[in-house]
């Protein structure tokens, strides 16, 4: 479908709103991955399934898990860190996270799997993570260092391995949680430079559920055993920022219900930075999933606005610099593309057809430009039930409540 955005820039008569986002993505695919390898039955709270973590839970049941959903609680019997299964077939569709986290897996148990993926998937990259696990002495049977894959998996991988965290800090992540299922612990070094907001998300919820991870000089040790437990999905804060950058251009009071300012989720640096914001040079290399919000905002800035350390964002969903450069530049704005990055002018955005090329992120966020000016159109917006299935659903009914 494509979507129409209405300009209601001059017709607010009511500027307070609340809105309800679906929970963490980011959170419940890690929730369903430790709940998995849990001794017990943990009950998760507040989950929304978007198409990834729909597709994340059939893999895991297709593992063995046995998984029960009512509503949006889901109860998940854990396997104690030893997959049911020892032969099985996944396909992680498009969805990033659980491709990280379940190969990962799959290499830490003993057996033999093959997962496949939607041809989306097979460009974005996965090959330092099949490094650090062939080193950790997994087998895996690869064409091009992409999916499929055919892994023989060990229980008993060697430690002291290292990961390039350099294009994702999922790979970590996933080494980190997936650590568990070896016999005796697991230790790790990395290389590179990323982010580690995620991380560090990972490892507080590794430690709610029992286990301990030591980090030194970048250097990081797993030790313990999941025990199941209840845990409450915060709402997702990504899905969340799009309202608040609406805020910014709008002069609007619009809220996101649950949000809270203790959140573990690192994109609430997008939000603090909202505050005071506008325009100028901003690293956003550890909230690289809000660059497209602010770009597609950016235009309404009073300066020009320069994102930059966002060089990994164009092996996401989509090459996402590109992405921004082509629809700034299709709506008329001034627009540099850089290596990791893009400058922005404060300009008057034209009537355009929003590519979205297959990216959620891309479609939502240029929704935000069409709200203060005339003839944006987003092209093939169901892209968004990756994450947020009833995203333009929930921006038609708060247009509705800002024009009442």
């Amino acid at each position: 479908m494509n979507y129409k955005v209405k300009n209601i820039y001059n017709k607010i008569t009511n500027r307070d709103a609340a809105v309800e986002v679906p929970g963490s993505k980011s959170i419940t695919a890690r929730a369903l991955l430790i709940a998995a390898l849990a001794r017990g039955e943990s009950i998760l709270y507040n989950v929304r399934l978007s198409d990834d973590c729909n597709t994340f839970l059939e893999c895991i049941k297709t593992l063995g898990i046995r998984c029960g959903l009512e509503g949006s609680t889901l109860k998940i019997a854990g396997c104690g860190g030893v997959l049911p299964v020892k032969r099985a077939k996944i396909n992680v569709g498009s969805a990033g996270t659980a491709a990280r986290f379940l190969t990962a897996l799959l290499a830490f148990s003993d057996g033999e799997y093959i997962v496949d993926s939607s041809p989306q998937m097979k460009k974005r990259p996965i090959l330092p993570l099949i490094e650090t696990l062939t080193q950790a002495g997994a087998k895996i049977i690869s064409d091009n260092g992409t999916f499929p894959l055919t892994i023989c998996g060990t229980s008993s991988p060697k430690s002291g391995i290292t990961v390039d965290i350099t294009s994702s800090s999922q790979f970590l992540s996933a080494l980190l949680m997936a650590g568990v299922c070896a016999k005796n612990g697991i230790k790790l070094n990395t290389v590179g430079r990323h982010g580690l907001d995620y991380v560090n998300m990972t490892v507080d919820m590794m430690w709610s559920f029992g286990v301990t991870v030591k980090e030194d000089g970048g250097s990081y040790a797993v030790k313990g055993s999941y025990v199941a437990k209840r845990y409450g999905i915060e709402p997702d804060v990504s899905a969340a920022c799009y309202f608040y950058a609406a805020n910014k251009i709008l002069g609007t009071n619009i809220s996101v219900k649950g949000v809270l300012p203790h959140s573990i989720q690192g994109d609430l640096k997008f939000i603090e930075l909202l505050k005071d914001f506008n325009g100028g040079r901003v690293d956003m290399g550890s909230f690289s999933d809000q660059a497209l919000t602010l770009a597609a905002i950016a235009p309404y800035l009073k300066e020009p606005t320069e994102i930059v350390g966002i060089a990994h964002t164009r092996g996401q969903e989509c090459d996402r610099i590109r992405a921004m450069a082509e629809n700034l530049s299709l709506m008329g704005v001034r627009c540099e593309e850089r290596e990791d990055g893009v400058k922005i002018y404060p300009s008057a955005p034209q009537p355009a057809q929003i590519q979205t090329f297959g990216d959620h992120r891309v479609a939502m966020a240029f929704s935000l430009t069409g709200l203060r000016a005339d003839g944006i159109e987003i092209l093939n917006a169901e892209v968004c039930s990756k994450t947020f299935s009833n995203y333009f659903e929930v921006l038609d009914g708060l247009i509705a409540t800002l024009t009442k």
